[in-house]
């Protein structure tokens, strides 16, 4: 079973019990609820999927194996008991979780990057961005949150949403948002929702879009963002990429 807590090693819920300090022994509760108050009633929690723990957590998180005593009660993804026995911590939550958690809690800025200038393989990209742009949104919330609800979660994606969207995204949308028409927020912030796709590597088949199976079809402006590039369309048909600090139009034309 496994236990997500805070950075500090206590659980989320009441920051009282320190699971870091308490490898090789158990923890207990005194008071919880009785059995029909089901899996998310008063006691300690733990899931044998690492993934479905992020119900009652988020991220940035450690993780540590644990086996529980005195169970309560068993639910289909949660299991509730009066104690755990804090078996040893979890390093590599990138291979515990099955997705990016490393690159999750430490987003790119593509405004950060010294990006280089813009060449026929930048606008390659960009051509092939176009064609797929407007789908992402709708693939990537339902194929990270819906169809790969039983492996991912729903927590999951809101947890990395959290961490992704609301520093990184606001941020670039922060900058984009002087130098051009708030009319482009929508092709700015794909550039977001493609990046977050990007974290979740094991989704084979994206939702709403045809693509080649296990390539994922958003990669193009991933490719871009990397290198320091932020593509918004303006006025309809004419793209821009956006580079450095001040987001600037470092390229503008029709595709």
């Amino acid at each position: 079973m496994y236990k997500l807590t805070r950075i500090n090693g206590t659980d989320f819920y009441s920051g009282t019990i320190n699971y870091a300090d308490n490898i090789g022994k158990i923890v207990r509760v005194n008071s919880f609820d009785p059995p029909e108050s089901g899996d998310c009633g008063k006691g300690l929690h733990s899931c044998k999927n690492p993934n479905d723990c992020f119900i009652g957590a988020r991220i940035p998180c450690r993780a540590f194996q644990v086996k529980t005593i005195d169970v309560i009660c068993r639910g289909t993804k949660i299991t509730r008991s009066q104690g755990l026995k804090v078996i040893g911590e979890i390093k590599d939550l990138d291979s515990l979780f099955g997705w990016k958690y490393s690159e999750a809690i430490n987003p790119i800025n593509p405004f950060k990057i010294n990006a280089p200038q813009v060449t026929d393989e930048h606008i390659e990209l960009l051509k092939k961005w176009d064609s797929v742009w407007d789908s992402v949104w709708a693939s990537v919330w339902d194929s990270v949150w819906d169809s790969v609800r039983d492996s991912v979660g729903d927590s999951v994606g809101d947890s990395v949403w959290a961490s992704v969207g609301a520093s990184v995204g606001d941020s670039v949308w922060a900058s984009v948002r002087d130098s051009v028409w708030a009319s482009v927020r929508d092709s700015v912030w794909a550039s977001v929702w493609a990046y977050i796709g990007s974290l979740f590597p094991l989704i084979k088949k994206w939702k709403y879009i045809k693509h080649e199976i296990n390539v994922y079809p958003f990669q193009p402006a991933v490719d871009l963002w990397k290198q320091g590039f932020v593509p918004s369309r303006y006025d309809g048909n004419v793209w821009r990429l956006h580079a450095g600090g001040n987001a600037t139009i470092v390229w503008e034309g029709k595709l």
